[in-house]
């Protein structure tokens, strides 16, 4: 008998070379989950994520799951994978959910945040966690830019993902907010292609700097060309906040 765990994850993801495993050389997050289940279920567990985040992201909000051969209580559980994580990795919630819970297949959506930091003098409290722009932007024109980015489009122009992916996503809340001298960017849809975010966030950036008019988005949609688009926003900024499942999914936790 084996027993299917969620869990939701926090990690600095500065020391990462993102989620998805790669070679012993890349430390990332999967990794670390594989390396520590295998102490505990002695032998490899599979872990699926519910995101593929690049490297230098972070989570408050990233969830997992995996089938071990062996039944334990979820508390107990949590506790052993956080005294055998990197510090800068902890598992925050755990439960044990039904057989067929899927961790990617069954995510419906999924909310990022980007920060940016404009004040003169950041401080070392925050430095991992927001871009630092320590000069003007032209926050109307980002915010009236930003308004193109709700929908269901074609997301060519921001991606660097593989040429025969398809690129219709749909954004569903794409909110931007100023409270002193931090901006915050709060992105929500079912999925994003490859520095998706990134680089909505950084085009938003140069329309601030007067690098890209706000009335010039719709044409970098239509033209599906990266190259019409911003920059990429540094990883830094970004962080998975949420992942939310259908109803049923969410309540068939039993631990």
């Amino acid at each position: 008998m084996t027993n299917n765990y969620r869990v939701v994850v926090h990690f600095d993801g500065t020391e990462y070379y993102g989620w998805q495993f790669q070679t012993a050389d890349y430390p990332t997050i999967q990794a670390e989950l594989i390396r520590v289940l295998k102490i505990i279920a002695k032998k490899q567990v599979l872990v699926t994520g519910s995101s593929r985040t690049d490297a230098g992201v972070h989570s408050s909000g990233l969830t997992a799951n995996f089938h071990l051969p062996v039944a334990i209580e979820p508390d107990s559980l949590k506790r052993a994978l956080n005294s055998l994580l990197p510090r800068d990795i902890r598992i925050m919630e755990c439960a044990v959910m039904d057989k067929s819970f899927n961790a990617r297949f069954g995510a419906v959506s999924k909310t990022y945040v980007y920060r940016i930091f404009t004040g003169q003098v950041q401080s070392p409290f925050n430095q991992r966690f927001a871009l630092h722009l320590p000069f003007p932007l032209d926050l109307k024109a980002m915010r009236r830019a930003a308004r193109h980015f709700v929908g269901q489009k074609d997301y060519s122009s921001f991606t660097s993902d593989e040429p025969g992916k398809k690129r219709l996503r749909e954004v569903d809340r794409f909110q931007m907010k100023v409270k002193g001298e931090e901006i915050t960017f709060t992105v929500r849809g079912k999925s994003f292609l490859r520095y998706m975010v990134r680089n909505m966030v950084g085009t938003l950036i140069d329309v601030g700097r007067g690098k890209i008019a706000a009335g010039d988005i719709p044409a970098i949609f239509a033209a599906k060309d990266r190259r019409r688009a911003g920059q990429t926003a540094p990883a830094k900024g970004l962080t998975l906040v949420k992942v939310e499942y259908a109803p049923q999914e969410a309540e068939s936790a039993q631990g």
